[in-house]
């Protein structure tokens, strides 16, 4: 059985949306075989997927690929998690918010500073 690869990854939670999962592929953040992979590209099992989410770059094998989203308890019996103990240790808890201050006072960040936040911290 195959599947694509934009729903595989929304289906064992890399992704909380399938479009995410789609974005990433788009943009060349899904490696399968030194080549970054076209969201519709099919996915069989025993396959190397390499997800590159930054500051860490994650690496999984396929054990079987569905395409309906799972619970996280059951992620384990689709996919396993190769990714090195070196890449784990980048993830610092404060990672998703802004390094950084703004002066007291000055309120929540407009529409336009919250895309050049993101922009900024997505590299």
């Amino acid at each position: 059985m195959e599947t694509r690869i934009d729903k595989f990854l929304w289906a064992v939670r890399i992704f909380k949306s399938r479009s995410a999962a789609s974005e990433a592929c788009k943009k060349g953040k899904i490696i399968i075989g030194d080549v970054a992979v076209k969201p519709s590209r099919m996915v069989s099992s025993g396959e190397k997927i390499i997800v590159k989410k930054s500051p860490v770059t994650y690496t999984y094998i396929v054990i079987q690929p569905i395409e309906n989203r799972v619970g996280p308890k059951l992620v384990s019996e689709y996919l396993t998690d190769n990714t090195p103990e070196e890449e784990k240790s980048k993830i610092n808890p404060g990672a998703k918010t802004a390094n950084g201050s703004r002066p007291r006072g000055s309120g929540r960040p407009t529409k336009r500073e919250r895309r050049e936040i993101d922009d900024f911290l997505d590299m």
